[in-house]
Order: structure tokens, then C-alpha cells, then sequence
């Protein structure tokens, strides 16, 4: 039993010297791929949404339980709307990773933050739709025909770092109105409403998703009318940003029938931005969770219709397009998200780390063979300077059969793998040989 345990002890030790510095050789390609590409998604995230009460920070509020299923904590940052968000997306020093910027806000705010080098941003799908609700007073007007009818009164046009203001300066602009001919007031939604419900604005606009706690709560108030936007596809044509869409009839309340028949309007299109720099893991995760989200049919939009690549301003991020391509990676289908993220992020360099150490592999069964048989063949070293000692007749025969004896000695204590036994008992026929060659006579 004993010189069964040395000799698994022994083929245990070769196999280790032999193949340890192999292994070392692969795990340390490997720890340093995995350093290099970083497969691991960060833990946190922030999410800039909109103003408290907004589309925008409900639907943030959903991100952020989707992608605590995979352990990512969402932090939600309220602003003004998207052109702060897209602000805070181009600067450096803000922690901002992931934005909702409605469509026709990054003109301006591209421009300036080109001009001093800012971040650089890509979108991940256009979301929902974002009407254009201008309402207004019916004791100012019982049908606000014509955007121009507006002049002398006192309007809200939007929180200023939203993009609404600039949007209705846009629809104000193709009507040929002068920036003055309106009363301009800068008002969060909840602060707008107020004013006008008490009568001290003759009309609001906001640019939300109909989604919003304000635009349902407006649709169905008495002495409250809604602009239709009956120019609504010549808007379409100027700006690229606009799409026409139709308010359904009923759709508010269709038991009251609310609105009475439908309603054209105009609406930009709300993308989900982030920092060019994202990692790729975090942006498969936010439009997972977008086509779960945004999929379902609306007030406006068709099942199926969002998310969606067209409709942006922004190169779109190369994670998103194969998402939107080919769906979910394969591996996530059956895998868990970390595990499926890894092997994705890695294969490319698991198959180069492969590609490199199967042709060194094969130097390795004949190095083992080497090492194994090397304990046999030093001693035929000293069976040859015996040989060779008796053969030039320099020395004492019984001496030298002694020095044989010890070698013999020495070499029955030699341990080998049973699959090189025989390179054993070859060393002891050989041993034998020379013996017999010492007792000859000269």
C-alpha cells in the first residue's frame, strides 16, 4: 500500500510540474481579459428623469424595479425636463448615466456643449409619444381656432430646462407670432394648472405623455378646451422631430365620451439617451426593460410600436441596435443574467485564449514522458562509467561489481507510474548485462 500511495503521489507531483505552469498560463490570460474587457456591469446607475408628478419620473419609477430583478440599483434624479437632462448627460463632472430626452430638446443644447467638448451621448430606442397639449380657457374662447387667436394672452409655456419652451417657441414661430405678442410664463405643470384653474393664465402647454396625472385630470375638467392641431401633418413636414397623431374618441372617459370625437395633435418623441460610455451590460438591461415597458398599446401608440430605433436624434448605441436587430443575447434566454452577460462579454477572448494554448497543450504529454522517464535515465550514466571503466581495464573488477550492486540497490528504490514500469525493469536487464560482462574473464 505504501508504494502504491508513493507512486499516485509521484504521478500527482509530475502531472502538477508538468501542467501547473500551463494552467497558470490560461488563468492568467483570462484574469487578464476579464480585467481589460470589464464584463461586469457597475451596481448603480442614475437615471435623470423630470420634474415630481411627470410621465417621466413614473416611468423611471418602473426602470428602477426592473433592473433591481438583476441587482441593479436605479437612483432617480429629478430636473426640469430634457434639456437639463441632456446637460447634465454632455457634463463631465454630473454622475448622470441615463436620461428621457423628448425630441426637438437637443438642438440647442448639443451645439453648446459641442462648443466646449462635452461628453459625447447615444440613444437606446425612442420610447412613447409626447403630445403637445395646449389648454386653455373656454371663457376666454369656446374654440381656440388658430394658434395666433393666442395673442395678448397669458400663457405657460413650460418649466425653463424642460424642452417644452422651445418647442412652443417653434410652433409659435412657423405661425409668424413675434416673441412678445404673448405673455410668456415659465411654470412647472402642477404651478401652471393652478393658474389656470384659478384664472390667472388664459392657457398652458405642456409636452408630457398622455400617461400624465395632469393631462388625464385636464381632459375631463369643465371650462378647460383642448387645441386641435388641424394643421398637424404640415407641422410633421417642417419638423423632422414632429410626428401627427390622433387623440381617440372616448379615450379619456368613455362613458362621459371624452373627448367627443378625435382630436388631432402633434407629438415629439421621448428617447432614452445615455453617456457614449455606458457599459454595453447596462444598456442591454435598459432596453430589455424599455420593450417591457413602452410595448403595450396607449392612448396614442399601437401594441408594438415602441420602443423603437427610427424616431431619434441621436446615433443610436451599438447594444441597443443588436438588441432591436435580434432581441435578448441568446444565452440570456436560458442562462441567468450574470452568467449569460459573462460568457457574452468573454467568448471572443476565451476563443483567442483557446486558439493560442491548445497547440501549446500538445508539448505537454511528451514533457510529462520526459520527466517521468528522466529518473530512469540517470542512472545510466553511472552504468556506462562502469562499463566504460572496465572496458579501458583501470579498474578492479570486484570494485566494480560492488559499485554495481550499489547502483542496483539504488535503483529498486526508484518509483514509477505502473505505465513506465517497464522502463524499470529494463535499467535492472541492463544492470544484469553489464554484471555478467564484469564476471567473464579477461
Amino acid at each position: 500500500m505504501a508504494r502504491i500511495l508513493r507512486e499516485t503521489l509521484l504521478q500527482i507531483r509530475e502531472a502538477l510540474l508538468t501542467w501547473g505552469p500551463f494552467i497558470l498560463v490560461g488563468l492568467a490570460a483570462l484574469v487578464g481579459a476579464y480585467y481589460l474587457l470589464d464584463p461586469t456591469p457597475p451596481k448603480r446607475v442614475v437615471l435623470a428623469t423630470g420634474p415630481e408628478g411627470s410621465a417621466y419620473e413614473a416611468f423611471g419609477k418602473r426602470y428602477t424595479a426592473e433592473l433591481q430583478a438583476f441587482g441593479i440599483e436605479v437612483v432617480l434624479r429629478p430636473t426640469n425636463g430634457s434639456r437639463e437632462n441632456l446637460r447634465l448627460l454632455h457634463d463631465a463632472k454630473e454622475d448622470v448615466d441615463v436620461a428621457f430626452v423628448q425630441g426637438g430638446a437637443s438642438e440647442s443644447v448639443r451645439a453648446q456643449e459641442e462648443k466646449k467638448n462635452g461628453l459625447e451621448v447615444a440613444s437606446l430606442g425612442s420610447l412613447f409619444y409626447e403630445p403637445v397639449w395646449i389648454f386653455y380657457r373656454t371663457q376666454k374662447t369656446k374654440a381656440l381656432a388658430q394658434l395666433p387667436a393666442m395673442k395678448g394672452w397669458e400663457v405657460s409655456v413650460g418649466l425653463r430646462g424642460s424642452g417644452a419652451p422651445g418647442l412652443v417657441s417653434r410652433l409659435l414661430a412657423a405661425n409668424l407670432m413675434e416673441r412678445d405678442e404673448i405673455r410668456r410664463h415659465y411654470l412647472d405643470d402642477t404651478s401652471a394648472v393652478v393658474a389656470l384653474l384659478a384664472g390667472k393664465l388664459d392657457a398652458l402647454a405642456l409636452v408630457s405623455a398622455p400617461e400624465a396625472p395632469i393631462v388625464q385630470m385636464l381632459l375631463q375638467t369643465p371650462g378647460v378646451g383642448l387645441y386641435e392641431f388641424g394643421q398637424a401633418e404640415a407641422y410633421s413636414r417642417r419638423y423632422g422631430f414632429i410626428s401627427p397623431v390622433v387623440l381617440p374618441r372616448g379615450v379619456a372617459d368613455l362613458s362621459r365620451d371624452v373627448p367627443a370625437r378625435d382630436v388631432p395633435l402633434i407629438a415629439s418623441t421621448t428617447s432614452l439617451v445615455a453617456r457614449e460610455d455606458i457599459h454595453p451590460a447596462l444598456v442591454q438591461l435598459f432596453v430589455q426593460a424599455a420593450s417591457r415597458i413602452h410595448s403595450g398599446p396607449g392612448w396614442i401608440a399601437e401594441a408594438g410600436q415602441f420602443p423603437t430605433p427610427a424616431r431619434t436624434e441621436f446615433p443610436l448605441a451599438k447594444e441597443a441596435e443588436r438588441f432591436y436587430r435580434s432581441g435578448p443575447p441568446f444565452l440570456q434566454r436560458y442562462l441567468p443574467f450574470w452568467l449569460a452577460n459573462l460568457v457574452d462579454r468573454m467568448w471572443v477572448a476565451l476563443f483567442s485564449i483557446v486558439a493560442i494554448l491548445i497547440p501549446l497543450s500538445r508539448i505537454l504529454p511528451p514533457l510529462y514522458q520526459f520527466r517521468v522517464r528522466s529518473r530512469v535515465f540517470r542512472w545510466y550514466r553511472q552504468l556506462r562509467q562502469i562499463e566504460e571503466t572496465h572496458e579501458s581495464k583501470r579498474g578492479d573488477p570486484r570494485e566494480l561489481l560492488a559499485d554495481l550492486d550499489r547502483l542496483e540497490a539504488r535503483a529498486s528504490h526508484i518509483v514509477l507510474p505502473l505505465s513506465y514500469a517497464d522502463e524499470l525493469y529494463a535499467l535492472r536487464q541492463h544492470i544484469d548485462l553489464v554484471r555478467e560482462r564484469l564476471r567473464r574473464p579477461a
